[in-house]
């Protein structure tokens, strides 16, 4: 594994930290212990247990930084450094066995994300960036697909679970980009679906209703491959608008578009 920041080997070491419990559970699914947040939108035992998990190496590591967390909020800190932590991204796969999940978990200095790691422990792949260092996959550089012709491309996204309101614009969506695109995937993580736009396995994501925490990680791994990310009309705005396109630079016009 290329030489990580003290940074980065706090995040790795938070994540495989974690990732030990996410596999014991994993492999004892139908004894999970499960509640309900809403309609479609499940939460267990094992993500509360996990974020703390995260929560407690960082924290150890960095006790002046603040964070943002999905299952526990926003905390009262204010700095310069804040953590932005899912603890499983994709938990609807965890819950049902597919082993498409990851523990997702970025950094920001002064509201700019610096730094972010998605670990899939089932896989044991770990994605991770660094501003201005590169992206890598365990010990190999990654980089975005060159695919420029629209119609060779494998565009990933989400939704609509049960509890999203807009659901008719998803459909119609979807319907236009896969008119024209290879194929297109619904895999369940947002976070590991720009793992893989960076890693150069799908060429385009696009998702909706969208958390910060899902996305902070993969947006700078994206860019630090050489990918674009922006909102559906190509600005900047996709954080507060939940809704996030990634491209590998070549086809951002042609899916602005198709989602237009």
């Amino acid at each position: 594994m290329p030489l990580l920041s003290a940074n980065l080997n706090i995040m790795e070491k938070a994540c495989k930290k974690a990732s030990k419990l996410l596999i014991r559970d994993f492999g004892e699914i139908e004894k999970l212990q499960v509640s309900k947040k809403g309609p479609g939108d499940f939460v267990t035992n094992s993500d509360k247990r996990t974020e703390k998990i995260i929560m407690n190496e960082l924290l150890l590591a960095r006790p002046d930084y603040s964070f943002l967390a999905e299952e526990s909020g926003l905390s009262n800190k204010i700095g310069e450094f804040r953590w932005i932590i899912d603890p499983i991204d994709g938990t609807t796969n965890f819950l049902h066995g597919i082993p498409n999940f990851a523990i997702s978990i970025g950094l920001e200095k002064n509201k700019e994300i610096i730094c972010g790691m998605i670990f899939n422990p089932i896989t044991n792949e770990l994605f991770y960036a660094e501003k201005g260092k590169g992206a890598y996959l365990n010990n190999s550089r990654i980089r975005v697909s060159s695919r420029k012709n629209i119609d060779e491309c494998i565009i990933l996204t989400g939704g609509p679970v049960l509890s999203y309101k807009n659901k008719e614009i998803f459909f119609k969506e979807y319907e236009n980009v896969t008119r024209k695109v290879s194929a297109t995937r619904k895999l369940g993580s947002s976070a590991l679906d720009l793992a893989y736009l960076a890693s150069g396995r799908c060429d385009g994501v696009f998702e909706r209703n969208l958390n910060y925490w899902d996305i902070a990680a993969g947006i700078i791994i994206v860019k630090e491959a050489g990918g674009t990310i922006t909102d559906f009309k190509g600005g900047e705005k996709y954080i507060e608008e939940k809704n996030l396109l990634g491209t590998n630079s070549k086809i951002d016009k042609e899916l602005i578009n198709l989602l237009a």
